[in-house]
């Protein structure tokens, strides 16, 4: 199965051109965020990228915003969807239709088990398959995002049993093979990760993790695995 790959918080479009190879590609929209940008910045980046676009899904990350005002941001932007990466009431996912999904940083890990039900986007609400159904982080007490800690895998693969799940929280070039294979996530989600700074890229890093998942995503990768499973049967 092709693992969907984010790169988040992207803030320029020297960044973002870099990314290429991503099936998405995320602007946050929180203000106290060191990677916030404005609507302006991301239509330019957006603009820019032309052709470079096509078929990468675009999307705006939001913290407890008002549905209308996200509404009003995606379309100026361009955006194909917001992340809900607050504390918004699952109504707020009615409200945009089929143009958002959640974001969890459950602590403790009954609380995900709680929360995901709630909050997962049935099949039909997936844009065809491009958006996941959740999005699962690591918690921490003052950041929504960012933060280089990693997500509960165990949790993670848990939930990833039952719904397409983006997984996202201290993924690096060096540690993003090691989190599929335990979780089996629908996709992962990138971005302090791959920094030089906050709001920043490392253009190597981030090939260097574009590479790392796409090999996890290939044939070869997976019949060699097959074989070295089948010596053993």
């Amino acid at each position: 199965m092709t693992i969907q790959l984010k790169v988040c918080g992207l803030t320029n479009l020297a960044d973002a051109r870099a990314s290429a190879g991503a099936d998405m590609l995320g602007f946050i929209f929180f203000p106290r965020s060191p990677r916030c940008v404005t609507p302006e910045q991301v239509r330019h980046i957006l603009d820019g990228l032309d052709s470079a676009r096509a078929g990468v899904i675009a999307v705006g990350v939001f913290v407890d915003e008002q549905p209308e005002t996200i509404r009003q941001v995606l379309d100026f932007c361009g955006l194909d969807a917001a992340q809900l990466h607050g504390d918004e009431p699952p109504g707020a996912l009615e409200q945009l239709a089929r143009r958002a999904y959640k974001a969890l940083r459950p602590v403790p890990a009954a609380q995900g088990e709680a929360l995901a039900p709630r909050y997962a986007l049935p099949d039909g609400r997936r844009q065809g398959g491009q958006l996941p159904a959740l999005l699962l982080d690591a918690f921490h007490p003052q950041l929504r995002g960012g933060s280089g800690r990693t997500a509960d895998w165990q949790l993670a693969s848990r939930l990833a049993s039952r719904y397409p799940l983006l997984l996202a929280g201290g993924l690096t070039p060096g540690n993003v093979a090691q989190a599929v294979q335990a979780v089996h996530p629908w996709g992962v989600d990138v971005s302090s990760g791959v920094e030089c700074a906050p709001g920043r890229k490392d253009h190597a890093a981030l090939a260097a993790f574009i590479a790392a998942v796409r090999r996890l995503s290939a044939p070869s990768s997976f019949t060699a695995e097959t074989q070295r499973t089948q010596r053993f049967l």
